[in-house]
């Protein structure tokens, strides 16, 4: 039985890349029926077995064991997330982007944060939307303040611009050799950033609406593209909202790097960090130690999970 990796997942049909292809030359699929009884569906960045069929298409008869796995956006086995958000048209959502680095904290992949438009950032005070509080960037200040803060934290950050080929090699080098997947709100530029890394590419891109404030999903189902020296990296459509439906309450703090040297130190075991007595994050809060911004995208969360539990 031969065997592939599923590089596109759409209309209920896989297109496997069969093992040691040179090409992105793909076999259109079926699932077997077993699957849906099981509980179980292919989803993109699968490795899996597959037997050809006489119309040479094909079924996938074998999913075999993932090493990571999103609900969404929805792939199986990437090593590493760039999550990409723009600095301005949309402006930049730092709760929302908190909100993503938990699911990716959650399913324990190495995340990128790729900060693009920078051609769109003229003056250090020109001044992000800042018509809801904590809503967008500008509540922390300038662009420079939001870079140091999530380096300080632990991340990488890198800023581009696809229009002037600001940042394109450093996110080409970061890519290199791995499987990789692109995630973020509609409208930020990850269809532009994609065409001036993969020369030909053409994915469609779209202006930002200005009265909705965010671009329209010009990307419609996850694909896997082949990188220019080496490396696999996943197309998502974008999205603005998220669910905390494989985080609990308890393992939340987990997901906030910068909180584990003071979890550690709390009197109670489980300690959620709001209220409770002696607890060594609220103090570290309280000292500017742990940002406000983040502590309040944790509290905010912590909220949401209490809410779905309620519901469900």
């Amino acid at each position: 039985m031969p065997n592939g990796l599923i590089v596109k997942a759409l209309s209920g049909y896989y297109y496997v890349l069969p093992e040691h292809a040179n090409e992105l030359e793909s076999i259109q699929c079926r699932a077997r029926g077993v699957f849906k009884k099981r509980g179980l569906s292919p989803l993109v960045g699968d490795r899996v077995g597959y037997e050809l069929t006489d119309n040479g298409e094909g079924t996938v008869t074998e999913i075999f064991p993932r090493s990571s796995e999103l609900i969404r956006p929805p792939i199986a086995n990437v090593d590493q997330v760039v999550l990409v958000f723009s600095v301005n048209e949309p402006a930049l959502n730092l709760p929302l982007l908190d909100k993503f680095l938990v699911h990716t904290e959650s399913a324990g992949l190495d995340t990128l944060i790729c900060l693009t438009k920078r051609d769109l950032w003229s003056t250090p005070d020109s001044g992000l939307a800042q018509d809801t509080r904590q809503q967008e960037a500008g509540d922390t200040g300038e662009l420079g303040q939001v870079v140091r803060l999530y380096e300080s934290i632990g991340y990488s950050v890198i800023m581009t611009s696809a229009k002037e080929g600001i940042g394109v090699d450093q996110v080409l080098d970061r890519l290199a050799g791995r499987i990789s997947v692109f995630a973020g709100q509609s409208g930020v530029g990850k269809s532009s950033l994609l065409n001036a890394m993969i020369p030909g590419l053409g994915l469609e891109t779209n202006e930002i609406s200005m009265k909705l404030g965010r671009g329209k999903h010009t990307t419609r189902h996850v694909e896997l593209l082949r990188l220019p020296g080496g490396g696999i990296v996943a197309d998502t459509p974008g999205f603005s909202q998220l669910d905390f439906l494989q985080v609990d309450a308890e393992g939340l703090g987990a997901c906030f790097r910068e909180f584990a040297p003071y979890a550690s130190q709390c009197r109670f075991r489980g300690c959620l960090h709001l209220h409770e007595p002696d607890c060594k994050v609220q103090e570290a809060h309280e000292q500017g130690l742990i940002a406000a911004s983040r502590y309040s995208s944790y509290q905010q969360f912590l909220e949401e999970i209490r809410d779905q539990k309620r519901r469900y």
